[in-house]
């Protein structure tokens, strides 16, 4: 079979979902693949939950089993998810803010 006939590889999706709470090392909640990631990612959305998609890190974080902090060398990948997610959230704050004094 030619290599170029070949159908391209489609990658199995992942999730993982963290917890984090002030001075705390975030854990691990819930991770998964295929079928239950697109579970996961579901639910996040469901519950406004704001979803960032960094293929290498869930791949990382993958590997922690549920519960578990992560590991430290993980911690300055995760921070700057935080800091993201923090400013979407602040973000999406203000513009609710904002369409909802005008409604009146």
């Amino acid at each position: 079979m030619d290599p170029r006939d070949a159908e391209p590889f489609e990658e199995v999706r992942r999730a993982v979902a963290l917890r984090h709470t002030s001075g705390e090392v975030p854990r691990v909640v819930a991770s998964g693949q295929a079928w239950m990631a697109e579970q996961l990612l579901d639910l996040a959305r469901r519950h406004g939950i704001a979803v960032r998609q960094d293929r290498d890190l869930v791949t990382l974080l993958s590997r922690c089993d549920g519960g578990e902090e992560i590991p430290p060398e993980l911690y300055a990948a995760v921070a700057q998810v935080l800091v993201w997610l923090y400013r979407t959230n602040r973000e999406l704050a203000a513009a609710a803010d904002s369409s909802g004094s005008t409604a009146a």
